[in-house]
């Protein structure tokens, strides 16, 4: 860039800062408080300058010094009002020595209220130091010596309370106490915190002394960057020197407003669903085992139910009833058949323990309640409901999670009408472009399936089960045709429409991400 060229290109801040490092020029160049001071600049638009600058070659880091600084941490500001853990743990077992009392690690811990690793560290540095010891049947004693550590520490809280300081201007025995006390990776609960102070000083490159030459000799008023009524009146436009804009920069993104990408994909299945004729069935968060499984045939035995898979109420435990005839009709079920035909599970049903509460753990259960109440034949349904189970998160699996549920009632309802659905939910919800059934097993439904699709990344993830609903389930809660019904992810069917790979992201607080993912129905 010619010299006329690249004046002109120069902002206002790195005009000022040129015009500074010209006019004071010391042997080793200016510190950047020297050179805020003389251009009066705040730090933060000196900054910009400099960066700017650097980038044009117009100036250079002529010298860097980098100093260790010691500031306390919230943990210290806490430990300066309440003494620190070495501090309270020596107090505590001089205390009980004058009384005649001898204290254990546990007595000391809970007395001071104190955290397992502030505990084993206070004692720790105080055995290594001599100043406790530990005698027959656990109990600690303090020996008499002195605590150097707490000494310090307790004069440290004291001066760095005040401001930060230096590191190197502490002792040796201080500076070893600091590093031993402070906050390293992986250990973020300590009352020291070490920053690198960084001071640089700058001079002038070969071109930007030219610059700064070809400075001086303009006249360079400050710059306009509006055209205004007073310059056109007394004409001084023609000698104003007006800033320059580069047009073909994109102007800033302005970021409306919009729907979590998340939400939007569950009221585009919802309207998907309702466009389609299915009714949306509602129901509770908190289900009675009998509704959640019992309802469903799923012995009181089977292995879903233990406490690894489900979540319990803890208070109130148990509803009050359980409405009949269902409960009658259904513990027949589970016991000898009942009127369904079957020989049932052939054990001795528990009506207690089918008033349990838990956080429901499958959409299903909204199903039974909707048959129990007497649904239209013929009739479609479909529920979003919220579920929880006991599970090890990670990219495809979450303790919590939304599964889309329904039914289809009728008479002329078959198998092949469920594999038409499921297919049908793969490509216009999921918006996957493969999709496969698999043989499945499932205690309410007989033929049972599972749905998978082809993830782009993950690869062939399951999306949830379906099957013909055993008349264990449909006869005792009053109806008498087939019923078809499913119970999909849509946790997952939103990772494949929205191209996410890690299911927590859809409850991600990036920003960008929620900014700029849609789903495209």
């Amino acid at each position: 860039m010619d010299p006329s060229s690249l004046i002109s290109s120069l902002h206002p801040l790195e005009i000022k800062v040129l015009t500074a490092l010209s006019q004071q020029r010391p042997p080793a160049g200016l510190r950047e408080d020297q050179i805020a001071q003389t251009a009066g600049l705040e730090l933060s638009q000196l900054s910009m300058a400099v960066e700017w600058l650097l980038a044009k070659s117009l100036i250079r880091v002529d010298a860097e010094k980098v100093t260790p600084v010691v500031s306390l941490t919230k943990i210290g500001e806490r430990y300066f009002e309440k003494y620190s853990p070495v501090e309270r743990v020596l107090s505590a077992i001089r205390g009980a020595g004058q009384t005649g009392k001898r204290l254990t690690i546990q007595d000391i811990q809970s007395r001071e209220g104190l955290e397992p690793t502030e505990m084993s560290g206070a004692v720790g540095c105080l055995k290594k130091e001599g100043a406790i010891r530990i005698v027959p049947g656990g109990y600690v004693e303090a020996t008499g010596a002195p605590s150097q550590t707490a000494e310090a520490l307790r004069t440290l809280f004291g001066l760095l309370r005040v401001a930060p300081k230096e590191l190197p201007t502490f002792s040796e025995s201080m500076r070893r106490v600091i590093m031993q006390h402070a906050v390293k990776r992986g250990n973020a609960n300590e009352p020291f915190r070490i920053d690198d102070r960084v001071e640089r000083w700058y001079a002038l490159t070969p071109q930007g002394e030219e610059a700064a030459r070809a400075l001086a000799q303009q006249s360079h008023a400050e710059d306009v960057s509006q055209l205004s009524p007073e310059l056109l009146k007394d004409g001084a436009w023609r000698t104003a020197r007006f800033r320059k804009y580069t047009i073909s920069l994109r102007p800033p993104r302005l970021a409306a407003g919009k729907r979590h990408p998340y939400r939007e994909f569950l009221d585009l299945v919802k309207n998907k669903l309702v466009s389609m004729g299915f009714q949306e069935m509602r129901g509770s968060l908190i289900e009675t085992e009998f509704w959640n499984m019992d309802a469903l045939y799923m012995p009181q035995f089977h292995p879903a139910r233990a406490i690894h898979d489900v979540y319990f109420v803890k208070d109130p435990a148990h509803a009050r009833s359980i409405a009949e005839p269902f409960l009658t009709r259904v513990a027949a079920a589970h016991q000898n058949g009942g009127d369904t035909g079957s020989t049932g599970w052939g054990y001795d049903y528990d009506r207690k323990r089918a008033r349990r509460l838990v956080l429901r753990s499958q959409g299903t259960a909204v199903s039974a309640r909707t048959m129990a109440a007497g649904p239209m034949v013929p009739g479609k349904y479909f529920s979003i409901a919220r579920c929880f189970r006991y599970d090890q998160v990670d990219a495809t699996h979450a303790t919590d999670f939304f599964q889309v549920e329904g039914i289809v009632l009728g008479h002329d309802i078959t198998f092949r009408t469920l594999l038409g659905l499921l297919d049908l939910f793969a490509r216009e919800m999921a918006q996957a472009k493969e999709s496969r059934f698999l043989p499945a097993y499932f205690p309410f439904t007989e033929p049972s399936v599972e749905l998978h699709v082809r993830h782009p990344r993950l690869g062939w993830i399951e999306l949830g089960g379906a099957g013909l609903f055993r008349p264990e389930v449909t006869l005792p809660l009053g109806v008498d045709v087939p019923v078809i019904a499913w119970g999909l992810g849509l946790d997952r069917m939103a990772m494949v429409a929205l191209g996410i790979h890690d299911i927590r992201d859809l409850f991600t607080s990036n920003l960008e991400m929620i900014r700029t993912t849609r789903a495209h129905f």
